[in-house]
């Protein structure tokens, strides 16, 4: 497999101020072979290298750029912390073996930075474009050997008559757009990828797993490290829960959790197609979140099994196993109701390890490891303690679940009499939200006609170390029961709401 490329986004932006000559300059001093920068156009018409439209972020100055001279802008800052000229970045290159890469946000700044470049000291070899699909294409007209990266951020593959008429290099894409297959399909079409922006050990290994050719980070000394390491070969898997690296097993499911809010929140459903029957439902995104967690684990796990919603899979003994649901609540995703979840969970044989649970329309990611308590946005969070209340039912809330779109047997039951004791049921579209709501106090119990690791593990290992009770149809303290439903309550209210659901589906 070919070494993949290192881009230095803004430079060596984790050591200096991003886009400044000192982040350049160091990421030319580590031979990093691409290095990324950004071009604005000042109100005078210079090309300036920054990424904002406005100066507030870094210097605290509200104008937009478009609207300071140079001369202004150039008062800022002093020493290595001010922002350069596209001119005064060129020389930088020359001797070096680093190619500089020209990004814009706004076609706006095209012309007249082509224009810099081609009276600058640089040959054409040693610099590419990519940024706004109107200013490609400003660039292909003002040169046609010019590299061009095409920036293509769909769940659909482009066409060759979109493709064409840039004459791309690379296809640059957010690295959510990508897997496997879609590098695959972009090669055959004579074409290189490269991804943007990646910052952590995980999704680094799973590109270079993939075949990308071109890996854009702001953790250049992380990335460089991990090149240089190489994929990790097969090795002897696991044989106990004590082997797992539990640590590193954390690290991934959280940034995948991270991962996950970003794209739930942010991407429409996509095509919306059939199951089963016209309740039973998948979005593209189901698909797109459930392949890139498959293939960043596979990465990083080799050997692990896994069991998705959308994919398959099956238990496995005496085998690391993941278990994922993408989008717990797909009609509510489909129909833009802000209340779905993600469940990922790592168990061997039947007990739960890891675990993470994501709110992405609050921005709340839960975790929980076995034995190590749960978080919430990396602040411990523990079960409401409401112990010598007369009925803990009264006035509270109690959560559940339709099965599929109808009650479940004896839900209706356990509705009537959890009237009796004046405590409301609610039933909001979301089984993993609906268990793991128990860990902050939303309410004091939620009950689930059927288990399903992929749908409930994640949740039930996170209620469970928060210190709440969870129990099988038996009444059993039991995460991982092989049939029947669950329940998740305070521990003042979970006897009195197990004993009305053992009633109700009796």
């Amino acid at each position: 497999m070919p070494a993949v490329l290192a881009c230095a986004h803004r430079g060596d932006s984790s050591k200096f101020r991003e886009n400044t000559l000192a982040a350049i300059q160091s990421a030319i001093d580590t031979g990093t072979q691409i290095i990324e920068i950004d071009v604005r156009l000042s109100q005078d018409g210079q090309v300036l290298v920054l990424h904002d439209p406005t100066l507030e972020r870094l210097w605290g100055v509200s104008a937009p750029v478009e609207e300071r001279t140079w001369d202004q802008i150039n008062a800022l800052g002093e020493g290595e912390i001010r922002i350069p000229l596209l001119s005064d970045v060129l020389p930088l290159f020359v001797d070096s073996d680093s190619t500089l890469l020209i990004d814009m946000e706004e076609a706006t700044p095209a012309s007249a930075a082509f224009r810099v470049v081609e009276n600058g000291p640089l040959a054409q070899s040693q610099i590419r474009w990519c940024g706004h699909l109107d200013g490609m294409r400003q660039i292909r007209k003002l040169s046609s050997t010019a590299s061009i990266w095409m920036p293509w951020n769909e769940i659909a593959m482009p066409s060759p008559n979109q493709i064409s008429p840039l004459s791309p290099e690379f296809i640059n894409l957010h690295y959510s757009f990508v897997s496997r297959k879609r590098v695959s399909d972009f090669h055959d079409m004579g074409y290189k990828v490269a991804v943007w922006t990646i910052d952590d050990e995980a999704t680094m290994r799973w590109a270079i797993s993939i075949g990308v050719d071109s890996i854009t980070t702001n953790q250049l000394s992380m990335l460089l490290g991990i090149i240089n390491q190489g994929l990790p070969g097969k090795r002897v898997l696991e044989s106990s829960a004590d082997e797992i690296n539990l640590d590193k097993a954390m690290l991934v499911a959280r940034d995948l959790g991270k991962w996950a809010i970003m794209v739930a929140s942010s991407m429409d459903p996509g095509e919306i197609s059939l199951k089963q029957n016209p309740a039973d439902i998948v979005t593209e995104i189901d698909i797109l979140i459930e392949a890139h967690v498959r293939e960043v684990i596979e990465a990083n796990f080799p050997g692990h099994n896994f069991v998705g919603e959308e994919m398959g899979g099956k238990f496995r003994k005496d085998t690391p196993s993941w278990y994922l649901d993408p989008i717990d609540g797909t009609t509510n995703f489909a129909n833009r109701m802000p209340w779905t979840s993600m469940s990922l969970a790592l168990a061997f044989n039947r007990t739960p390890l890891v675990a993470v649970v994501i709110d992405p329309w609050r921005n709340s990611l839960f975790e929980a490891r076995a034995g190590m308590g749960a978080k919430l946005n990396g602040r411990e969070i523990h079960v409401e303690d409401h112990s010598g209340v007369a009925n803990p039912l009264s006035s509270r809330i109690v959560s559940t679940e339709l099965a599929a779109y109808q009650p479940w047997p004896g839900m209706l039951q356990m509705l009537d009499a959890l009237a009796e004791n004046f405590c409301t049921m609610r039933i909001m579209g979301s089984g993993t939200l609906t268990l793991v709501g128990v860990s902050v106090a939303r309410g004091v119990g939620s009950v689930i006609g059927n288990y399903s690791p992929i749908d409930h593990l994640a949740a039930v290992l996170i209620v469970h170390e928060a210190g709440g009770a969870v129990l099988d149809e038996k009444g059993e303290v039991n995460l991982f029961p092989e049939r029947g439903g669950i329940l998740c309550a305070t521990q003042a209210a979970a006897r009195p709401l197990y004993e009305i659901w053992k009633k109700a589906i009796s």
